[in-house]
């Protein structure tokens, strides 16, 4: 009867010491947690509710808190009468087709690269450096390429025959297109090599499998190789698609938004109405826009997923 009474006696003691050690572990890990989250906290998530809660608000902050006045929807009213507003919307719709086209050259060149070829790391740096790059020094030097009088791009094509060769970024027809060659431009390191580690995570043994059953390239290709790059080719889609909601940079050195509006985005459209305007209110409204485009398109594409996307 000894035994068993110092088993049940050691028991609780056992416990208290699980219980102080998982307590100390989470004690722990709040620590190493907790100055991340204060940072999102404040420089994320609390702006984020600012944001949504001026935008029911007509404020100008010269005037301090006392200008803040209750709008309720009126600000997303006026967005939806706003021709500037909606032209941004347009053309961000637009900026989405830049997406699609440097994934597809991103994903020919890293399976060009694979392969064994000649200087696979020099072509790896090459078309990595302008990812890196100061986006606004890649703006200048385009910007200069882009000269419609004695620029080297219509150098070269009255060169060939073109008499009338287009303005570029100082035509309205072609400004947005101008500005999306360079986005395409730079994006397509980036999108090379995360493709080029997708490519190098399939196995050497379904490429042999196929070779003995007689399949050629074009068919290891699409029965293997674009299968199997699914994924990172939804994660390049999904981080691709939210970055042209970004763009702003590029704009603010090369065109401002013009001429005429043809490259205002709605990122341009909301620094021009919170900054130059100084109506914050109004400019919230549009970042609330903004963030519900980003959600809808992000939570369409986790849908579609599912159909197209192997794991």
């Amino acid at each position: 009867m000894e035994q068993p009474s110092r088993a049940l006696a050691g028991k609780p003691v056992a416990w208290k010491k699980r219980g102080s050690l998982q307590r100390g572990e989470t004690l722990a890990g709040l620590l190493f947690v907790g100055p991340m989250l204060l940072g999102v906290t404040i420089l994320v998530l609390l702006p984020i509710i600012a944001t949504i809660v001026l935008s029911f608000a007509d404020w100008n902050f010269v005037a301090v808190w006392n200008g803040i006045k209750w709008v309720g929807l009126g600000n997303f009213e006026t967005l939806l009468k706003d021709e500037a507003f909606i032209k941004s919307v347009r053309n961000n719709i637009v900026f989405l087709l830049t997406v699609p086209v440097y994934m597809l050259i991103s994903m020919v060149l890293a399976v060009m690269i694979n392969k064994n070829v000649y200087w696979k790391g020099y072509f790896k740096v090459a078309y990595f450096m302008p990812y890196i790059s100061s986006i606004v020094a890649v703006a200048v030097v385009w910007q200069v390429l882009f000269q419609p009088s004695y620029g080297p791009i219509n150098e070269f094509l009255k060169a060939i025959g073109i008499a009338n060769p287009p303005k570029w970024i100082a035509d309205p027809n072609f400004a947005l297109i101008s500005i999306m060659m360079i986005s395409i431009w730079t994006s397509i390191g980036f999108n090379m090599i995360i493709y080029i580690a997708g490519l190098q995570s399939i196995p050497e043994d379904l490429y042999e499998a196929a070779e003995i059953d007689g399949a050629g390239a074009w068919v290891k290709f699409t029965r293997i190789t674009f299968p199997l790059l699914s994924p990172t080719s939804f994660f390049l889609l999904v981080t691709g698609m939210i970055s042209t909601f970004k763009v702003f940079d590029v704009i603010a050195v090369m065109t401002q938004g013009g001429p005429i509006g043809s490259t205002s985005m709605m990122v341009w459209y909301l620094y021009e109405q919170a900054f130059v305007n100084l109506k914050v209110g109004y400019a919230s409204s549009v970042s609330v826009v903004l963030l519900l485009f980003v959600l809808l398109i992000t939570f369409g594409q986790w849908a579609a997923q599912k159909k197209w996307v192997n794991y």
